[in-house]
């Protein structure tokens, strides 16, 4: 391998996090204007409620599900959590659009919570076995430059796109952009497969294959 050349998972995993962060860079800068303006009776305290109840939930659903993915030996496991986890969170942006109410917010924050707390530690294991060995450094800040940078240049664009369409096209556009980073993963089942442990999986019991 070259000096900057990097393996398929990495660059799958990257790539996946590039796509998928950048999608939800288009509204997590204007999430707040979207609630203040477009739920009933919200205010600056709801927005402050809605990220609470996230950042709580996402801390309580975490850990145990880290801690079982550790258990469970393999990383298939860790795959299928991730892609779930960022299908998740790609139908909660679809599902803005059909809320009015704080509650309603409220409850679409502790899914999103869950499938953001399945994403991550599931991105983190795979990426922290198959990072290359001498080029941790390097291949870590490819993967933080990837995401700042999709992340800034969406926040932009999603500000322009809800001036000029409204909110419900920008989450119908983030959703889908989401949905396909969620995909990507796959491609690299094979990968994965063949570089982790070749027992059974949790999963594989449990879809009967």
């Amino acid at each position: 391998m070259g000096k900057f050349s990097i393996n398929k998972i990495i660059r799958s995993l990257i790539g996946a996090d590039f796509i998928f962060l950048s999608a939800l860079g288009l509204i997590a800068p204007i999430f707040a204007v979207f609630i203040i303006g477009q739920i009933k009776g919200g205010t600056v305290e709801v927005v402050g409620f809605a990220a609470a109840i996230y950042w709580i939930a996402k801390s309580i659903f975490e850990m145990p599900i880290g801690r079982f993915l550790d258990k469970v030996r393999g990383e298939k496991d860790d795959l299928y959590f991730l892609v779930v986890g960022y299908l998740i969170v790609a139908c909660v942006h679809f599902g803005y659009m059909l809320i009015s109410l704080p509650w309603q917010l409220y409850v679409l924050e502790v899914i999103y919570a869950l499938g953001m707390a399945m994403a991550l530690p599931s991105w983190s294991a795979i990426f922290t076995r198959h990072i290359d060995r001498g080029k941790e450094g390097f291949e870590w800040s490819v993967e933080h430059t990837a995401y700042s940078m999709g992340m800034g240049i969406t926040g932009a664009i999603g500000g322009i796109l809800v001036a000029k369409f409204g909110f419900n096209a920008v989450f119908i556009i983030t959703g889908f952009i989401a949905f396909l980073g969620g995909l990507l993963p796959l491609f690299i089942v094979k990968d994965v497969k063949k570089h982790g442990d070749h027992h059974l999986r949790f999963i594989d019991k449990l879809w009967g294959r």
